[in-house]
């Protein structure tokens, strides 16, 4: 008797000192599953949050790409590293403690950090540039302008300072390169910095407390517990707003037709899951201003309750 491959969504807690890719091919190996992606790279300096896809989920990876993220995050002063983190050579070293800034100065620094702005990405980072990742251009020792790109800091807060280090909470919107930012804030203090440590408190819905390490993951596998850990698909998008509709509205939706729905107010969200009768997912759907419409962007079969 046959059984479906899983299906779902695993919050991981990735390990220190592995890449987002060495966690997939790991995730691979445990589940026996060929589809598995990650929503969001961490570097391997950095630890936590990291949502795994399995099986159908994976068409759903792309809906986390826009969600906001959260850290805690320790940047350490008085240096500067080639890759902006602890991974790389240091650059420069301040030999003078005394010229590590007083608190009242880092907290006026932090503060010029909050809000929308423009950040430009590390070298050592997979950002692509004529045709080319940043990291391939530096790792043949070659510097480039990168083009900065719109970032917002949600809150930046000052945790603790112990000199050289600084403690950082931070919420943020997608595209922001905490390395950047503590390599910037260096800059504006005038004595460098780099980021020491990282962990990822929280991607989109999913938050640290409810993340699994690796081990706890193979040994839930291997006692046949898997769906207990795994996440349903929609769990992605579990942020957007819900609609339920009829039998027929869902097969007008599998052919790509829109959505009778009444538009959204000035201030209210431009997409939405669908549900049909039976509480399964039947599409996402986007409101087209344009057309005064609400589109299918994504469609899954009507008869399953699963991402097809």
């Amino acid at each position: 008797m046959s059984t479906s491959p899983p299906s779902g969504v695993l919050i991981v807690d990735k390990p220190l000192g592995c890449t987002s890719f060495d966690v997939v091919a790991r995730v691979r190996r445990i589940c026996g599953e060929k589809r598995v992606g990650h929503a969001g790279t961490l570097d391997p300096l950095a630890t936590g949050v990291l949502p795994i896809c399995l099986g159908s989920a994976t068409r759903l990876i792309e809906f986390l790409a826009d969600a906001g993220k959260e850290y805690r995050a320790v940047v350490r002063l008085g240096a500067t590293s080639a890759t902006y983190d602890g991974e790389g050579p240091i650059t420069e070293q301040l030999t003078d403690p005394a010229r590590l800034p007083e608190a009242a100065a880092l907290a006026a620094a932090l503060a010029r950090f909050r809000g929308p702005q423009q950040q430009r990405p590390p070298m050592h980072s997979a950002v692509q540039q004529g045709g080319q990742r940043l990291y391939e251009l530096a790792r043949r020792g070659l510097t480039v302008e990168r083009q900065p790109r719109s970032i917002t800091i949600y809150q930046l807060e000052l945790l603790a300072y112990t000199p050289p280090d600084v403690a950082l909470q931070i919420e943020c919107s997608k595209g922001t390169y905490i390395r950047s930012l503590a390599h910037d804030l260096g800059a504006a203090l005038g004595c460098g910095a780099y980021l020491a440590g990282l962990i990822r408190t929280r991607h989109g819905p999913f938050r640290l407390a409810e993340a699994l390490p690796l081990p706890a993951l193979e040994a839930a596998v291997q006692a046949g517990a898997l769906g207990q850990v795994l996440r349903p698909a929609d769990s992605l998008v579990g942020d957007w707003p819900r609609v339920d509709v009829s039998a027929e509205a869902g097969r007008r939706l599998a052919q790509g037709q829109p959505l009778a729905y009444p538009s959204p107010a000035a201030d209210a969200p431009r997409r939405l899951r669908v549900y049909g009768p039976a509480a399964q997912l039947l599409a996402l759907v986007y409101w087209e201003a344009a057309k005064a419409r609400w589109q299918p962007v994504k469609v899954f079969a009507e008869s399953s309750g699963k991402p097809g």
